[in-house]
């Protein structure tokens, strides 16, 4: 994976809970760096063991992990890192539905990439079957993701994992 989903995991760890706890959960991951940068890569077994030891640490489930990651990626990170995939999208749904044509701008230079890619399927007019390929199985961390995006858009959307391909999400 990208250092960077492991900055943006650093950088929510230090910032709500104290540099101490990321420090604790880098006790428990042998061999991850201390300095992360964002184009390394970095193995994800290692980013796995972080995830793993953040939810240990913190006393948190990991869909309470993949909630906030979501949540602070969206709304904090990605604002400074990644701020023009959102200039001209108005609203959830055109963000949403650009987000598999965002990860291959975004990873399309980048040695070793393999983001996640989605597929969209309406159901009906206001219901959304977000279908998710990755070998990494990291879905919930989607579902974090696509929570995220509606705070950010402040809208009202119903986000539920109906199995580890789709996310069924409803607009208002």
């Amino acid at each position: 994976m990208k250092g960077t989903i492991v900055k943006c995991l650093q950088e929510l760890v230090v910032e709500k809970f104290g540099k101490d706890k990321w420090d604790a959960v880098l006790n428990k991951v042998e061999g991850m760096p201390k300095l992360i940068m964002p184009i390394a890569d970095i193995p994800d077994a290692m980013v796995m063991q972080a995830v793993g030891a953040t939810c240990e640490v913190l006393g948190i489930t990991l869909q309470q992990a993949a909630d906030a990651f979501g949540d602070y990626w969206v709304n904090v990170y990605a604002q400074k890192m990644y701020p023009e995939f959102f200039k001209n999208r108005k609203t959830a749904k055109e963000f949403i539905l650009a987000m598999d044509a965002v990860h291959d701008v975004a990873t399309k230079n980048m040695e070793h990439a393999h983001p996640p890619r989605f597929k969209y399927e309406w159901k009906d007019p206001k219901t959304l079957f977000f279908h998710y390929t990755s070998s990494r199985n990291l879905i919930d961390f989607a579902v974090g993701l696509l929570k995220g995006v509606a705070r950010f858009y402040k809208e009202n959307l119903k986000v539920t994992k109906l199995s580890d391909q789709i996310v069924e999400i409803i607009f208002p």
